[in-house]
């Protein structure tokens, strides 16, 4: 409906053609002094009495100021068809204006990630990338809280673990997402608590030249900074910036995955590991026994085989089905390969059609389609009670928005997940779980809609040694819904695992 009332310079809008159309009445709507108002839906009221219809061209915006109002009026060329519904021309200002945003965020003044830091921001260059990262260290803070009192009533030993902690945020979170728990955790373990965004993510740098080769480097291959390869590094490098040989690593859902390449990639740099609502692929425990017995199986019968061939060398016939069989098994062997190659082919050509899909005009307005009406939601749905999520947790979530080029970066890192499993040589991360030593804490939530509690029940039972904990009541991030309860899940696990065996008193030092 047309409500909108116009108020102020009558004289802008020409009386001649609203009397040639309208007749006396619109001059009687306008009679206060020169500087009286009509409403435009008198307009179409039946008590306008003209032979002609209203024209739904006449587009009227009213602007208004803190000073003075103005009226401005643009009328097309275009004539209304008798009993016509309005024009498709007719702009609904408030609509032209969401179509800018994304998540709320006008996309006309997209700004350098560095303008958007908060006064706690620090930046630290890795391979050319600028980190994002913020620190607290528990060090440096005054023994003032009520924990830290109770801290120093504990015996020597035992009141701090010593180990400094990184903690790696999942898909589409930032820094923001540990806020609320980092001076917590570092009054836990007593030393630096460090949370960083990965490329694509919160106000880390965005950068796209790293397609291409320098000429002094032609035969290598640049390290895509939106990888997991290069994820994992910058955490290994972070771990040396706090002057640290070991350290703690805590990964939220897809944090998760990088934490637990960190440590396959360098387990003597990982003191321990805690596993957030862990977006990582729990393999069937179960079915790798029922494969190992079925192997068994068939070892035991060729074993008989062998042993009946034996009892019988000079059986011809036995000879002739041994080489029969072995020569189908050849040529089974063969087919297999050969259509495996075919399908390897086919994957590696759809995959490489679906990044160069990625990186086109068309996938950067999509991805902002879906960040805009999905965003949001998707956040809230993470968690259990939809009434924690707050404006300021929305404000949070969607401020990385503002940086210019986040739309890119994002398709980039999506891309990358897709290359990864092609260039890399080593075993799937599900058949790797086994070779973790170090202390593994799972925490996940009993109605988390994203990664279910059941894959952090399978994955608990892949990782010899690890401890779960469900927490109660809580969705995909307990660490921002269930914040005293996970801390203090945390510092029991770290109390555990580090601070007292067997009755005696353990210090760690860094």
């Amino acid at each position: 409906m047309m409500m909108s009332t116009v108020a102020g310079a009558v004289n802008s809008i020409s009386l001649n053609y609203l009397h040639q159309h309208y007749g006396h009445n619109i001059i009687n709507a306008t009679k206060h002094g020169g500087c009286g108002s009509f409403n435009v839906k008198q307009l179409c009221n039946s008590n306008f009495k003209s032979k002609t219809k209203f024209n739904p061209s006449l587009i009227i915006t009213t602007t208004v100021s803190t000073r003075t109002s103005s009226l401005r009026v643009s009328a097309s060329s275009s004539s209304a068809a008798p009993g016509g519904q309005f024009s498709d021309q007719w702009v609904d200002v408030k609509t032209k204006q969401s179509g800018k945003k994304i998540a709320g965020i006008d996309q006309d003044e997209l700004l350098d990630p560095k303008v958007l830091a908060d006064a706690d921001s620090c930046f630290c260059e890795f391979k050319g990338v600028h980190i994002h990262h913020k620190v607290y260290d528990a060090e440096s803070k005054p023994n003032n809280s009520l924990q830290n009192q109770a801290l120093t009533q504990l015996p020597q030993q035992i009141k701090k673990i010593g180990f400094p902690m990184i903690l790696l945020h999942g898909f589409g979170a930032s820094v923001f997402s540990w806020s609320r728990v980092m001076k917590p955790l570092g009054e836990v373990t007593g030393s630096k608590v460090l949370a960083f965004d990965r490329p694509a993510f919160g106000l880390t740098s965005r950068v796209f030249s790293f397609h291409h080769s320098s000429p002094d480097s032609k035969d290598k291959k640049p390290l895509n900074p939106y990888s997991m390869a290069f994820s994992v590094l910058a955490t290994l490098y972070l771990i040396g910036f706090l002057a640290a040989e070991k350290a703690i690593l805590v990964g939220h859902s897809a944090g998760s995955l990088v934490a637990v390449n960190t440590y396959l990639e360098a387990p003597e740099r990982v003191a321990a590991l805690i596993l957030v609502a862990p977006a990582i692929f729990a393999p069937r425990v179960v079915q790798k026994v029922v494969e190992r017995n079925r192997s068994e199986r068939n070892e035991s019968n060729d074993q008989i085989e062998k042993e009946r061939s034996d009892l019988n060398p000079m059986n011809p016939l036995i000879k002739l089905l041994k080489m029969l069989s072995m020569f189908i098994k050849y040529i089974m062997r063969s087919i297999m390969q050969m259509a495996k190659g075919i399908a390897d082919m086919i994957n590696s050509l759809y995959k490489k059609a679906l990044s160069a899909f990625l990186r086109s005009a068309f996938a950067v307005t999509l991805v902002r389609m879906v960040m805009d009406k999905f965003g949001l939601a998707a956040v809230r749905n993470a968690f259990y009670d939809s009434k924690k999520f707050t404006k300021h947790i929305a404000d949070g979530y969607t401020k990385p928005l503002r940086a210019k080029g986040w739309d890119r970066a994002l398709l980039e890192f999506t891309a990358a997940m897709l290359t990864d499993t092609d260039s890399d040589p080593k075993p799937p991360l599900a058949k790797r779980l086994h070779e973790i030593s170090c202390p593994v804490l799972i925490v996940t939530g009993d109605t988390d809609r994203i990664v279910p509690s059941w894959n952090a029940e399978r994955l608990s039972r892949a990782i010899p040694g690890s401890k779960l904990e469900v927490l109660k009541h809580c969705g995909h991030l307990p660490h921002e819904e269930k914040v005293e309860e996970f801390v203090s899940i945390v510092e029991r696990f770290l109390q555990n695992a580090f601070g007292c065996s067997e009755g005696k008193s353990v210090q760690v030092v860094v």
